[in-house]
């Protein structure tokens, strides 16, 4: 009997989304994209993750560039198709944000092939507004979105510490499981098996390592605890999100280097066979 060769699985695609419309306090995600592979690209650094890989060889990460909007299309049915092209060729997607508006698109295409997908969320906000400010739209509301839709069964939230009634109703209503920032330890203990997507949030993390986004939240994770999280999840991550960057707030580029340091060991783990 022949053998079975086994393919190699596909590089990582990078794709940016340069889109920050249904950001209704301040504008700045759109611009979020070009920091973050400035800051993947500085000399002063380099591209090796913990892992000791090299993200400029092309079998790990291929930088797939921005996604193209069309205003007859609509910014969330290009975010789909964007995502959707990239799935068709074999590659898990990782996506720069933009604001949380495109995590919905990004999932719907995700969940047409990963039925059974898990989520997890890392944010100080839940993002389950029915609807924020008349946008049912809005970077507030993708997980509504999401789990009425049935996109995701199960939906974990990490480093949440600024929500209301409304959110803490629509948890409760779509059995969405809640981490405050002191229960990162509890969170990995209950991390999902099987095939995760990974949303981030900038905001999620504390000021002092992100201050460049545009809803501040003092209290957050650190840096180091949200890798902690990426390391620990036992099931494969198929496809992540990093967004809320927002540029015109950051200081000396450093939130722009934290999403660097993301996209690095997130490529590391995304890349690994089976994943």
């Amino acid at each position: 009997m022949t053998p079975e060769i086994r393919k190699p699985p596909a590089p990582v695609a990078l794709l940016g989304i340069p889109w920050d419309r249904h950001s209704l306090h301040a504008r700045g995600p759109a611009g979020a994209p070009l920091e973050i592979r400035k800051a993947l690209a500085v000399d002063s650094g380099n591209w090796i993750n913990s892992r000791f890989q090299d993200l400029r060889d092309p079998a790990l990460m291929i930088d797939a560039g921005d996604v193209g909007f069309d205003d007859e299309a609509g910014e969330s049915v290009c975010v789909s198709r964007a995502v959707t092209a990239l799935l068709d060729r074999g590659h898990p997607v990782l996506s720069l944000g933009g604001d949380h508006a495109a995590t919905y698109p990004i999932v719907r295409a995700y969940s047409a092939r990963h039925s059974g997908m898990a989520i997890v969320h890392i944010d100080a906000h839940p993002d389950l507004h029915d609807s924020f400010q008349g946008d049912p739209l809005s970077h507030a509301s993708p997980f509504a979105r999401i789990m009425e839709r049935g996109l995701s069964p199960r939906l974990m939230q990490i480093g949440i510490r600024a929500s209301d009634d409304h959110q803490r109703r629509q948890a409760a209503r779509f059995g969405v499981e809640t981490f405050g920032p002191d229960e990162v330890g509890e969170a990995i203990a209950r991390l999902p098996a099987g095939p995760v997507y990974l949303s981030i949030d900038l905001d999620g993390l504390d000021p002092a390592f992100a201050p460049g986004v545009n809803h501040p939240e003092p209290g957050g994770l650190t840096v180091r605890e949200v890798l902690a999280v990426i390391a620990a999840l036992p099931g494969p991550i198929i496809g992540a999100d990093i967004v809320e960057l927002s540029p015109p707030r950051d200081v000396n580029g450093l939130t722009a280097h934290v999403c660097a340091k993301f996209v690095k060991e997130l490529v590391g783990i995304m890349r690994l066979p089976g994943a």
